[in-house]
């Protein structure tokens, strides 16, 4: 059997950083790791290849030496995955499907595709195989259970060029233990998280290891610290790996707020090598806080917790929201004040959309509020519902707040204010690319650079020479992604 893994092209955004890749080289951010996932659950004696479009053209000659193609896909790849699947069907190729998007809509794709696997493959892949080798395939194949972790088998890493990539993947746990109005994660996994073992994390690190990669690894776990107790104990055997390997990495995962609540899971994480956690912040206004049941978040000194994961070696990276039914126009003068003083200097901020099968869409739907798909890219100042605030005043402030908290001054006043409260635990190894980073930046951003962004890229050099000259690599990094990140702010 021949088949070809296919992963759909990601359009420009926020997280894609297509505008900071050029700095180091890579083709992309982060690789298919889900495809990488089912391909180690398929025969051995099948002839597996992928192709990834975000590094790759998918050639017609490609699809046509495929017996399948399989597509796993997020909602924000729906454009490229139509064009796939339109190539496949006029090729006569046929199409296994599965993943977020899918499972957001399968009924879009029941006559589009030849197979939808749903839900999660260790569960629902295996009856599709033995179906296939009786030769009484079905069309779909869904469960409720949610499978343990121990079942999913390490990525197959030999089928994609690992140094295109800027970033590698693991996950450790699936599943949220909050339930979020506006969050798909528990209709998708539970709200039980389940969490692999030490060893199994350990012999994936150790792959990876062996593959000569030595830097960043984002673990992409929804919620890292879901279950406390499990993590606590791999993260004491992450920490043995890492000394005895001598630190080849250091880890960017997801996770809550009340993370700094445990100031033994904060030591734990920074010994084990954690530098940057995603959070989703949300929002300054308490009752938008309690109108989509982020209770996480309530009543606390957000600024002040920010601060906490700072000064102990941990950068936030922060999720934000308007739209609420509880936000007015003040909200976004109040969220550009948030961002301003906590110092995140990477701060995604999005319009509120409803995704399929979360309780806000079935909220939403029950007021009749619904009125266009989402478009799976919060960023890119659409709303796909009726809010309570003037849809044009509202779409209008989201704009100014990600054009101020982007232009040039805010963003070096943010970074300015990063570090001088960031304390590393430890200093990294600067690699060849990071060099050639900080030689296209002088170029691109110091020289090429116009008005106010070249003024303050060499204020920020200087600045961090004199008086923060450890994080020199980082004030770097930090100012190349804000370029990245006005330019996507420019498109909304």
């Amino acid at each position: 059997m021949r088949v070809l893994l296919v992963y759909p092209e990601y359009p420009v955004t926020f997280w894609s950083f297509d505008y900071a890749l050029k700095f180091i080289s890579k083709k992309a951010a982060y690789p298919p790791l889900g495809l990488l996932t089912v391909a180690a659950l398929l025969p051995d004696d099948w002839d597996i290849r992928l192709v990834d479009l975000n590094i790759e053209k998918l050639k017609d000659k490609d699809l046509v030496w495929a017996d399948y193609v399989m597509i796993s896909a997020m909602l924000i790849q729906k454009k490229s995955v139509l064009s796939i699947i339109q190539r496949c069907r006029q090729l006569e190729t046929k199409v296994i499907a599965g993943g977020p998007l899918f499972n957001s809509a399968p009924e879009e794709y029941l006559d589009l595709v030849d197979h939808l696997i749903l839900n999660e493959a260790e569960l629902t892949l295996p009856p599709f195989l033995e179906d296939l080798r009786n030769g009484t395939p079905q069309k779909v194949y869904r469960t409720e259970a949610f499978p343990e972790m121990s079942l999913t088998p390490s990525p197959r890493w030999d089928l994609i060029k690992v140094k295109k990539y800027a970033t590698l993947m693991v996950q450790c746990s699936r599943g949220c233990p909050f339930d979020c109005e506006f969050c798909d994660i528990t209709s998708l996994y539970g709200r039980t998280p389940r969490v692999k073992s030490a060893e199994q994390l350990i012999d994936e690190l150790e792959a990876i290891y062996q593959l000569g990669w030595r830097s960043s690894i984002f673990i992409v776990d929804d919620n890292f610290i879901g279950n406390k107790v499990k993590i606590k104990k791999m993260l004491r055997r992450l920490i043995e790996w890492m000394q005895q390997h001598e630190y080849p990495f250091h880890f960017i995962t997801e996770a809550s707020i009340n993370l700094v609540d445990d100031d033994e899971l904060i030591e734990l994480m920074g010994e084990a090598g954690f530098n940057t956690v995603f959070i989703g912040l949300e929002t300054p206004n308490e009752e938008s806080l309690k109108e989509c049941a982020k209770n996480q978040n309530r009543r606390r000194d957000m600024v002040g917790a920010i601060k906490k994961l700072q000064a102990a070696g941990i950068q936030v990276f922060g999720g934000y929201i308007v739209g609420f039914d509880n936000d007015d126009e003040g909200i976004f003068s109040r969220q550009i004040k948030f961002i301003q003083e906590s110092g995140v200097v990477t701060a995604m901020v999005g319009l509120l959309n409803a995704l399929p099968k979360t309780r806000l869409w079935q909220r939403l739907h029950a007021e009749n509020r619904l009125h266009l798909d989402a478009s799976g890219d919060n960023t890119d100042g659409s709303i796909n519902f009726i809010p309570k605030m003037e849809t044009d005043n509202l779409i209008k402030g989201y704009r100014n707040i990600v054009r101020t908290i982007y232009s040039p001054r805010y963003f070096y006043r943010r970074v300015c204010e990063f570090l001088e409260h960031y304390e590393p635990r430890r200093r990294w190894r600067v690699h060849g690319y990071d060099i050639k980073a900080f030689i296209k930046s002088i170029f691109y951003l110091g020289v090429m650079g116009n008005g106010a962004s070249q003024w303050y890229y060499w204020k920020m050099l200087f600045k961090s020479i004199i008086y923060h000259r450890k994080l020199f690599p980082d004030a770097v990094k930090l100012m190349i992604f804000g370029y990245h990140f006005r330019k996507v702010s420019k498109k909304v």
